[in-house]
């Protein structure tokens, strides 16, 4: 058994990692950047070395520093997380080389894998049913625009070496294929260096279910069975599943063994995942399933794995490094019960999800029978550098009902300021009638977004707890009095842009549901939202946000592209800037029409949130609206 791991990556994994070394008997070394050298994992570590500054191309993908950290420290192993160079075949060649087991596939197995058009050919080859679609080598604009209408509308835009959503458009009309093949293509390149693509028919109907399957040095490959991913915003995953349901057995007995068929044929070892796409327009039927991609890496959902079947994952990559045989044959495993994950991100749902940074000030999340895999802790910094992750929940129970009114229940009970959280968000999806029933589709949440969306208003129980906690704090004034009547109070507190009188009856003072004050702001939590209120006054002074002719950075981020320059006539809506931060690309349009008077934004350029981009005229009779 490897003695000495390093880890080579950040956050919830490597906490989730050094758990089960720990209880190995591993030492463990982190490594981190600058931005992360106070977080959580750093200091839980048995050692820890700083391998650069905060971009993650400086740090985490810098693989020379990586491997000279493991040397440095004495290392047996690698272990390389998840995301960043975990599907990196060169990074796992250049750490066997230098001596060190690597913890993950064989080189060849990622490379032949990392090609979408590759992989399809292969699975083809071995048997396993792949979607139609273009593979070929011409990337010509015209002769892909060709082969999507070949295939028919709507098709879906995949870069060939993408991955969790990056480099993918959907294209529902010929006359759009052509920016979304470029938008593609900029991404792609941006995020893999690769900005070739394949074309595939959009499934109408489609839901994400994808198998856990394990291989050692031995030939044993075995399945862990399947989970159900198809909750996704932005082709990213939001909760997951185990089992998928709706799933029979049969038609699981299929799938899963498409999947084992799968890691064979590329000669697998260690831990990975074989994505499907199902067409669910007539239920899942094993004819209308088909391949989509393999991840060969741990997959940030595996505890719902883990829960259903009692093993640990991790446990088993480091045995199979080790040269160990599995821990278990095919006929031992089993699934017990059901279990849902939740990805709780650091992002602002009523603000088209932008992402949220700075301090975590206030942070609670729930306790009980729910697991808690976080990044941070309270006092933590969310940055701008990496995944806006905080924490994933996870919940096991005996039946789906159960497992979903668990996780909505834990998801309510979250409490975070003052960045911004999907948590009410992520309650009122699971506990949705449609997601209940089980009728899940990659589009759910698009289809129902108004319904999931922050309630527009704070409750009546918002409302009395935000009065009780500025009565306690303040001299109020009594409202009338009344013989043998107990004396009621009136409290005037600002929530947004509206002033509110609450009226309070003492024998009620004790405050119903949580509450943080920071900074003359009282942040009352109801549901996994967070209501703020402050004094009106204070509120008034703070005055209008004005200048309406700047278009200004909603998050920090890098420009990306800038589409127009000094002087040019604009429409209303026009594309001026595109700005990614947090694996997120947001297109920022003209607000009316008018003329470019200024363009300090530039391709490539490091903004703040709130920095000026582009600063526009408007028309003489528009006025700015």
């Amino acid at each position: 058994m490897i003695s000495s791991l390093l880890i080579a990556n950040r956050g919830e994994i490597a906490r989730r990692i050094i758990r089960t070394c720990r209880r190995l008997g591993i030492r463990c070394i982190a490594v981190y950047s600058e931005a992360d050298a106070d977080a959580p994992y750093v200091g839980e570590a048995d050692e820890a070395v700083a391998i650069g500054p905060s971009p993650a191309r400086d740090s985490y993908l810098a693989v020379d520093r990586i491997i000279e950290a493991a040397r440095a420290c004495g290392a047996d192993a690698v272990h390389p997380g998840y995301g960043f160079l975990s599907e990196n075949a060169a990074f796992a060649e250049a750490v066997s080389a230098a001596g060190l087991l690597w913890v993950g596939p064989p080189p060849a197995a990622i490379r032949a894998m990392g090609l979408k058009d590759a992989a399809k050919s292969l699975m083809a080859a071995a048997g396993v049913p792949t979607t139609p679609g273009y593979l070929g080598d011409d990337q010509g604009e015209a002769r892909l625009a060709a082969e999507a209408g070949r295939i028919g509308y709507p098709v879906l835009i995949k870069a060939v070496a993408g991955g969790g959503g990056k480099g993918m458009r959907r294209v529902d009309r010929p006359e759009e294929f052509a920016a979304s093949l470029a938008s593609c293509r900029r991404e792609a390149s941006a995020a893999f260096n690769d900005d070739r693509v394949l074309i595939e028919t959009c499934v109408m109907q489609p839901r994400h279910i994808e198998v856990q399957v394990f291989a050692d040095s031995h030939g044993n490959v075995v399945h862990l069975f399947e989970r159900d991913c198809s909750l996704q915003r932005r082709h990213q995953k939001v909760i997951e599943e185990a089992p998928a349901p709706g799933l029979e057995p049969a038609v699981r007995e299929a799938v899963c063994a498409a999947a084992v068929r799968a890691a064979v044929a590329v000669g697998y070892r260690g831990a990975g995942t074989i994505e499907f796409i199902a067409d669910a327009s007539e239920g899942l039927r094993a004819d209308r399933i088909w391949f989509m991609e393999m991840n060969t890496r741990l997959q940030v959902e595996h505890p719902v794995t883990e829960a259903v079947t009692g093993q640990d994952l991790v446990e088993w990559q480091l045995r199979v490094a080790s040269g160990e045989p599995l821990p278990l044959a095919q006929e031992g495993l089993r699934i017990d019960g059901w279990a849902m994950e939740a990805r709780l991100y650091a992002e602002n749902p009523a603000a088209g999800f932008l992402p949220s940074t700075g301090v975590l000030d206030h942070l609670r999340l729930p306790s009980g029978p729910v697991r808690v895999d976080s990044a941070v802790e309270e006092g933590s910094v969310v940055t701008a550098f990496y995944d806006p992750m905080i924490a994933k929940l996870i919940v096991h129970a005996p039946t789906r009902g159960e497992a979903a009114a668990g996780l909505a229940a834990a998801c309510r009970a979250v409490e975070v300021w003052p960045v911004k959280t999907n948590a009410g968000f992520l309650a009122r999806t699971l506990s949705h009638a449609d997601f209940v029933a089980g009728r899940v589709e990659t589009g759910f949440i698009e289809a129902r977004l108004d319904a999931l969306m922050p309630p527009g208003r704070p409750s009546g129980r918002v409302l009395q707890t935000a009065g009780r906690h500025r009565l306690d704090r303040s001299v109020a004034v009594p409202r009338g009095f009344r013989l043998n009547a107990e004396p009621r109070f009136e409290v005037w507190l600002a929530h947004g842009s509206e002033t509110r009188r609450i009226t309070l009856a003492q024998e009620t003072r004790q405050a119903p549901l949580p509450v943080f004050e920071q900074d003359g702001e009282i942040v009352v939590f109801e549901n996994g939202e967070p209501y703020v209120f402050r004094d009106p006054v204070a509120q008034a002074a703070a005055g209008a946000d004005g200048g309406s002719n700047v278009v200004v950075s909603p998050m920090p981020g890098r420009v990306v592209a800038v589409a127009v320059a000094a002087g040019a006539v604009v429409a209303k809506g026009a594309p001026l800037v595109v700005v990614e931060a947090m694996k997120m690309e947001l297109s920022l349009q003209a607000p009316f029409a008018g003329t470019v008077a200024e363009v300090p934004a530039r391709v490539g350029q490091q903004v703040t949130e709130g920095a000026t981009l582009v600063r526009l005229e408007p028309e003489a009779d528009d006025h700015g609206r």
